[in-house]
This record gives C-alpha cells, sequence and structure tokens, in this order.
C-alpha cells in the first residue's frame, strides 16, 4: 500500500461492489483507498452464476481479476483490515482501521454487505451457498429438476415456493413447526403437488455442503438435494448507521439513484443497499458509485 494520509475516496469494502467503484474512480485519477478484511460473504460458494463473460467461475477468481486490474491505477491504494471508527470532520471524514492507522477522505464510500442470521439448524452453515441457497436466478439452474426444499413458513415460504417451481416440481415445503399458511396457499400448493411437513427440523446431512437428506427432531429424513431459505440479515457494518445514514423497511442501507445515503458526502453500494444479490448488481451499483462521486467532486471543485 502506498503511504498516503489524505484521500478522495476511502472505500470500505472491497468486493465486487467495492472494487467497481475504486475502478470507476481510479480511471477520473482520484486518490482512493479501499479496506477490505478479505471475508466476503459469499466465500464458500463454489462458483457465481448470472454474470456476462464469467458464468461459473469461482467468487474468489473473479474478485482477484478485479483487484489485478485494478492495481494498475496508481492512484488506487489497498489496506488489508477493518474500518473500526468513521467520524465527520471540517475535510470531509475520518475513518480508523484496525491497524490504528487513521485516513482522511473528502468522501466515503461503503461497500460493506451484509451478514446471514442463520437459522440454528445443525449443517445449515456448511451447505450455505452450496447447496442452501438464497437466489434461484444465482443457482437454480445448477439444481433444476431436483428434489428441493423449502424452508420457511407464511406468505414469505409460499411467494418462494411459487418463484422456485421455475425450476422444479419436485418441491416440499418444511416449515419448521406448525404451518402458518392460508388455507387458500395451502390448497394452491397441492393443486401444485407441492408438500408441507410441518414437523421441527434439526439437521441438514451433506457431504462436504451438499445436501442429501434433511432430518427431523423425531429422527426421520427426507432425501434433498438443494433447499432455499430466506435468511434475515443485519449490516456487515455499524459504520453506516452511526453516521446517521438511514435505513429502509427492509433493513437495507437508503440510498437515491446515486447511491447517495442520507448523510451527505456518504455513498453506499452493493448487498448492503438491495435485496438484488448478485455479483452482477454488486458491479453495476459500485460503478454508479463511483461515477457519481467523481461527479459530484468535480462539480465542487469547479
Amino acid at each position: 500500500m502506498k503511504t498516503q494520509t489524505h484521500f478522495d475516496v476511502i472505500i470500505i469494502g472491497g468486493s465486487y461492489s467495492g472494487l467497481a467503484a475504486g475502478l470507476a474512480l481510479g480511471r477520473a485519477l482520484r486518490k482512493v483507498l479501499i479496506i477490505d478484511n478479505g471475508k466476503p460473504c459469499n466465500a464458500q460458494t463454489p462458483h457465481s452464476h448470472n454474470f456476462l463473460t464469467r458464468d461459473g467461475e469461482t467468487p474468489a477468481a473473479i474478485a482477484a481479476q478485479g483487484r489485478k486490474q485494478l492495481e494498475q491505477y496508481s492512484s488506487v491504494s489497498f489496506l488489508n483490515g477493518t474500518a473500526i471508527k468513521a467520524v465527520r470532520t471540517d475535510e470531509g471524514f475520518e475513518v480508523e482501521a484496525s491497524s490504528g492507522e487513521v485516513f482522511v477522505a473528502v468522501k466515503l464510500l461503503f461497500a460493506t454487505g451484509i451478514r446471514d442470521m442463520l437459522l440454528n439448524i445443525d449443517g445449515l452453515a456448511d451447505c450455505w451457498g452450496i447447496s442452501a441457497l438464497h437466489c434461484p436466478f444465482c443457482h437454480g439452474y445448477e439444481v433444476r429438476n431436483q428434489k428441493t426444499g423449502i424452508i420457511g413458513n407464511g406468505n414469505d415460504a409460499y411467494e418462494l415456493t411459487s418463484l422456485i417451481s421455475n425450476w422444479t416440481s419436485k418441491l416440499t415445503i418444511f416449515t419448521n413447526g406448525p404451518a402458518t399458511l392460508s388455507p387458500e396457499q395451502t390448497a394452491k400448493l397441492y393443486a401444485h403437488h407441492i408438500g408441507i411437513l410441518e414437523k421441527p427440523l434439526i439437521r441438514l446431512q451433506h457431504h462436504n455442503g451438499y445436501l442429501h437428506h434433511i432430518q427431523f427432531v423425531d429422527g426421520s429424513e427426507v432425501p434433498l438435494s438443494a433447499a432455499y431459505i430466506r435468511s434475515p440479515f443485519r449490516q456487515t457494518c455499524p459504520l453506516p448507521e452511526l453516521l446517521g445514514c438511514a435505513l429502509n423497511h427492509e433493513g437495507y442501507i437508503q440510498v437515491d439513484s446515486a447511491q447517495a445515503t442520507s448523510i451527505p458526502g456518504v455513498f453506499a453500494c452493493g448487498d448492503n443497499t438491495t435485496k438484488t444479490r448478485t455479483v452482477a448488481n454488486a458491479v453495476s451499483s459500485g460503478t454508479t458509485a463511483g461515477m457519481a462521486i467523481s461527479r459530484q467532486l468535480i462539480t465542487e471543485r469547479f
């Protein structure tokens, strides 16, 4: 890393959206610091899909190629670490890293992602991103026509089941307790030959993250190749909220079309701002943020 204290922009988070923003800013001749701890949420996902030209690549390979390309821009620096403090100053913002170093920038961009709060089911964490999935557009093709479960209940489970039915007809909803589906929803599910099992779950049986059975508290089990879950989440980084950035009703950082937050000078991009959780969307929002920040700097200084 180049030893610099003052930057035009500090990007907190160096995965796809952060790298994309850094690329746009580097090409606009901006002095940029990207702080990243190397712990992306999709670290154990074997393949990334629906990203044109890189379909089927590993997430790590896509990020590594992005980092390599970004390193060609001399105005962009990297710091391996975690941002632990951010405050507004007369110059813009002051950011303290876990290393103890302090950096100042005019603009701040959070590309920090979200963290899934997984159910307490044995094996779920091991299968997450491999055969326990969140997005059919990312992974549905690979498990098409296979025995698939929806772990959930109520309206969310019903809506997710109707979506997943595009990829497979071998569907069962596992409500992990008494079902809260309406009579109309239940009737429609049965009309589509979709089963509903209300027994409490205890374990996802798997081999290296690849699911083969789902097991219940009573010891019974059902063969299964994949399961979809809409997991609750929290923001990975608390700093945007500490700075006063508003969240929307779903818990994402509220941004406008330029990825600007409710706090002047603070921007956000990637998974922390939207439920459209794909590499392609992260790159798109990062590029948008990078160009918007650069345009704002030009306008302010012209």
